[in-house]
């Protein structure tokens, strides 16, 4: 088996090797040796980055990425949790749709002023209500 060093993986897979020491570091991946003082890795850890950046992606925490493989690096993928995602994704899909809309509509609006626009006034008073969810 022919192991990848650091700066190869890094190349090919677009992540930083600082990024990747973090993640080695956080129990993500893991190196299988050293040639001097660069890691070297399993090729089959290219795919876990390939998954780990799916789930980014997705808006997955690093720490449910994690909980995604099991103790050998093998995907170990919950699909509960991912059809959970995916509804989640479909509402912001959602949301964001009716924002763009609106802006549109905003932005070819006739009215002189967009303070007199109904719907520019119901944009900004969901706009006034979404940011009082939001975390600070």
């Amino acid at each position: 088996m022919k192991l990848l060093d650091i700066g190869v993986l890094s190349r090919r897979s677009g992540i930083p090797p600082s990024t990747l020491r973090y993640y080695e570091e956080i129990g993500l991946i893991r190196s299988v040796a050293r040639n001097g003082l660069r890691r070297q890795f399993d090729p089959l850890v290219a795919t876990q980055l390939a998954l780990i950046s799916l789930g980014k992606l997705a808006g997955f925490s690093l720490q449910d990425i994690k909980r995604m493989f099991s103790q050998d690096g093998t995907p170990q993928l919950p699909r509960d949790d991912l059809h959970l995602r995916a509804d989640a994704l479909d509402e912001q899909i959602r949301g964001l749709t009716r924002l763009r809309d609106a802006l549109r509509h905003v932005a070819d609006c006739p009215a002189e002023n967009h303070m007199e626009c109904p719907k520019f006034r119901r944009l900004m008073d969901f706009a006034s209500r979404t940011a009082g969810n939001r975390k600070a």
